[in-house]
């Protein structure tokens, strides 16, 4: 149960795929959670059923106006021009790297792990994505699993990745159960 917990969710201003936003996003709540969703820009975030446009999600707070200490986990929803325009962002990428220097559990689907390369946290990970990350993910020093979810302890914190929707409810599953510990 996550009664009494809050989830944030760190979104880019578009590109987010709609169902590894809202699936998880479910989950939290159905869990007794709270989720909040954060993103680089205040207003609203426009996400996408791979490449067509879905529905618009209103923003509770940017990167500016939050801490990793306000929150007890993290979600990165996948897409990739979401991961893409996040890891270009200095805020949010220091917004994601700070749930690892505070120990709390993270979690990454698809194309989501993108930021985390760049925040600089990979490295002696055992994770799994969406393919097209393996290289990049191996080059950054962690150790890539092709499995529909991933949970490494080994690190600060524990992180939990999946590669597609289809593992959406392993990977729920698995995140649920780390935010709940």
């Amino acid at each position: 149960m996550l009664q009494g917990k809050t989830i944030a969710f760190l979104v880019a201003t578009e590109g987010i795929e709609q169902i590894e936003l809202t699936e998880p996003w479910l989950a939290v709540e159905r869990a007794g959670g709270t989720p909040r969703l954060i993103s680089t820009e205040a207003g609203e975030v426009q996400a996408f059923n791979h490449l067509d446009r879905a529905d618009r999600f209103k923003v509770d707070a940017t990167v500016d106006e939050v801490s990793a200490d306000d929150f007890d986990g993290l979600v990165l929803p996948g897409g990739v021009a979401n991961p893409d325009a996040l890891r270009l962002d200095e805020k949010a990428v220091r917004f994601a790297r700070s749930f690892f220097d505070d120990g709390k559990p993270v979690a990454a689907i698809c194309h989501a792990p993108w930021t985390l390369i760049e925040a600089g946290v990979v490295g002696d990970r055992a994770m799994t994505s969406w393919p097209s990350l393996r290289t990049d993910l191996t080059n950054a020093g962690a150790s890539w699993v092709d499995q529909e979810v991933m949970v490494c302890a080994n690190g600060p914190n524990k992180l939990i990745t999946s590669r597609r929707p289809d593992d959406l409810k392993a990977f729920c599953q698995a995140a649920m159960d780390a935010f709940g510990a």
